[in-house]
């Protein structure tokens, strides 16, 4: 049997409570604010011609620090009229990841495209409208194995571990193979009255089941995700309105959801002002000891015209407090919406 030292040991923890949390892939708790990893059918779905999205998510910086997990995500995407009342879209996202002392690291390029369909719709009509999207791209998992010792490392004369030993790991790469990924989703929403609307949506990622080996065994596959996410849009008055949301993940062993609500206000001004804040709470299964909360993530958001700025805070409510005082994750979200020439038929919710 393999001995390891208690890094090793800490570090496989950390990672098995990061697998538990996040159900292997990498999220964002502003999920909303990252359309291009929430579900292919979303690609396009905005009001402009194209859109950037960036989102970054610093977690346990607490107790990690200086090797905390980051993820890094940035997209673009555009759309255009096919038809009367129909659109196609494009886009290319593309995903980095980092976890613990090892550098753990995630990379993914995907290419995507989506179709756009009013379904009904009219001047006394609610207008219903359905989008159609997949995603085909490569990925790429690393180790740093030179960041982590073995007890075969450990040179009792100096008492401490010594990385230019031979770790004795039979099989252990730096990188796993280039492997294929495709997603697909689908997506439904309503508009009514003048600023209300609510949506569903359901996508699957890693259809496929890629190989991510790094010991070289070909039945080390990544467990394909399955997600439903549904929200909407509700004024309370000319200038205040609720935007409640949930959304239920789940990857192998890995279950998690996260609901919540936003409170927006705007000045509905030509050059719109607009501002959110709310809360949300995340639920996830431990092992075999059923569903818990994880953690409660605060919001505030800030859009200006063409932006979209949201900051959001994680407070872990799980047992990990005693380790981390109840700091969990920082992130930051931030969209460019570029106009359209002229205004569209199809009009889009601001989700």
């Amino acid at each position: 049997m393999k001995q390891f030292s208690k890094p090793i040991l800490l570090l496989a923890f950390l990672l098995t409570l990061w697998e538990q949390t996040s159900a292997q892939d990498p999220r964002f708790s502003q999920f909303y604010a990252s359309p291009w990893n929430l579900n292919p059918a979303m690609t396009g779905l905005f009001n402009g011609r194209w859109r950037v999205t960036a989102n970054y998510r610093d977690q346990w910086s607490s107790f990690l620090n200086p090797v905390p997990f980051r993820t890094y995500a940035a997209a673009f995407d555009a759309r255009f009229e096919v038809g009367r009342d129909d659109y196609a879209a494009f886009g290319i996202g593309a995903m980095h990841d980092e976890a613990g002392t090892s550098k753990f690291e995630q990379n993914k390029v995907q290419i995507g495209g989506a179709f756009l369909k009013q379904l009904t719709g009219g001047r006394y009509r609610a207008r219903n409208y359905l989008s159609a999207g997949a995603q085909l791209g490569f990925g790429q998992n690393s180790i740093d194995w030179g960041r982590l010792w073995f007890t075969r490392q450990f040179d009792p004369s100096s008492e401490s571990p010594n990385p230019t030993l031979p770790n004795g790991e039979p099989d252990a790469n730096a990188n796993t193979d280039v492997y294929l990924d495709f997603n697909a989703g689908l997506l439904w929403y309503m508009l009514f009255g003048d600023n209300g609307f609510v949506y569903a949506g359901g996508a699957l990622h890693h259809i496929n089941a890629p190989v991510i080996s790094l010991t070289g065994d070909d039945q080390e596959t990544l467990y394909s995700r399955w997600s439903g996410h549904a929200g909407g849009q509700f004024p309370l008055s000319d200038n205040f309105s609720a935007l409640p949301g949930v959304l239920v993940m789940k990857q192998g062993p890995s279950f998690e959801t996260d609901f919540g609500l936003n409170f927006r206000y705007s000045n509905n001004d030509l050059n719109e002002l607009a501002m959110r804040a709310g809360a949300w709470a995340r639920l996830g299964n431990k092992l075999d000891e059923g569903l818990q909360m994880d953690a409660i993530t605060v919001v505030g958001m800030l859009e200006f015209n063409r932006w979209m700025l949201g900051l959001s805070y994680d407070i872990t409510t799980s047992s990990l407090t005693a380790a981390n005082n109840s700091r969990g994750a920082f992130e930051i979200s931030l969209t460019y919406f570029h106009p359209g020439e002229r205004r569209a038929r199809i009009v889009c919710p601001k989700f």
